[in-house]
């Protein structure tokens, strides 16, 4: 069990089957929010899991991960996705194209997937996952056209 109250209240209630459960993960993300804390954040990550009842309640996860530093949600992200796809694979899929979508952390993400490529060994899903971000990155640049 993991030390933080708060992230073990999320744990048990993630699925949020009944009222009682998603009053008490709403109640836990809020206690969290009032001090975030950036050696939460795998943790936080691994609570989203694809068989929640209340997705939009979830998306209040989503907003809580994004309101922390880039830097320090590229990492976290990073670290855990290959464990985040087993059991949130929708949802990995929805942070990667949020990440996306925003130009400066998309080029963060790819720098750190690289990085993080070259520091251990291959990772296939990190490695798809860098592509994807480098593609992206490129498709949106403009490209400068000479004067002939």
């Amino acid at each position: 069990m993991k030390d933080n109250i708060w992230i073990n209240i999320l744990e048990a209630n993630k699925l949020m089957r009944s009222p009682d459960e998603v009053i008490a993960f709403e109640n836990a993300l809020a206690s969290l929010a009032d001090r975030p804390q950036d050696e939460d954040l795998p943790d936080l990550h691994l609570i989203l899991d694809d068989r929640c009842e209340q997705p939009e309640v979830m998306f209040g996860l989503i907003h809580f991960l994004e309101s922390f530093d880039v830097f320090a949600q590229m990492q976290a992200f990073v670290t855990v996705v290959p464990q985040l796809m087993l059991v949130a694979s929708e949802w990995t899929r929805i942070l990667h194209s949020r990440i996306l979508n925003d130009d400066d952390a998309c080029r963060l993400y790819r720098d750190i997937l690289h990085y993080s490529l070259n520091s251990q060994e291959p990772n296939f899903v990190r490695q798809l996952l860098e592509e994807s971000a480098s593609y992206h990155l490129n498709k949106r640049e403009p490209k400068l056209e000479l004067a002939t």
